[in-house]
């Protein structure tokens, strides 16, 4: 396999590789932002060099759409992580939840207490 194909996949994977590969672009697009804007200001003109404005800004936004795609999956895997972890939670604990436990009492008594606020408003 290519060099590219493991590249990619150890970002995919690893979230420290991850929010470093975002970092890095998110760093590389301010920094084309703020040369596109100051230093390299006659090389880009749009009048005098419109396939090199056009390049140049192209680029920038590629790299700055990249890393937002890159941060969205991000929160994506974060999010399905904690669902995992959430569930394996349930499924440890569940077995540990009997008629008595203090989650049970709880459910038991809140719908109690609806029944009994019924028939208090019904008797008025």
């Amino acid at each position: 396999m290519s060099f590219v194909i493991h590249a990619t996949r150890g970002v995919i994977r690893d979230h420290n590789v991850r929010r470093k590969t975002m970092f890095v672009l998110v760093v590389i697009a301010l920094v084309l932002l703020l040369a596109g804007s100051t230093i390299l200001q006659p090389v880009l003109n749009p009048h005098e060099h419109p396939v090199w404005f056009i390049l140049f800004w192209l680029i920038c936004a590629w790299v700055a759409v990249t890393a937002m795609l890159l941060a969205i999956f991000d929160l994506l895997m974060v999010k399905s992580e904690a669902r995992k972890a959430e569930r394996i939670l349930r499924e440890k604990f569940a077995p540990l939840q009997t008629p008595d436990s203090p989650i049970s009492t709880r459910l038991r008594q809140g719908s109690g207490a609806a029944e009994q606020s019924t028939r208090s408003t019904s008797k008025a």
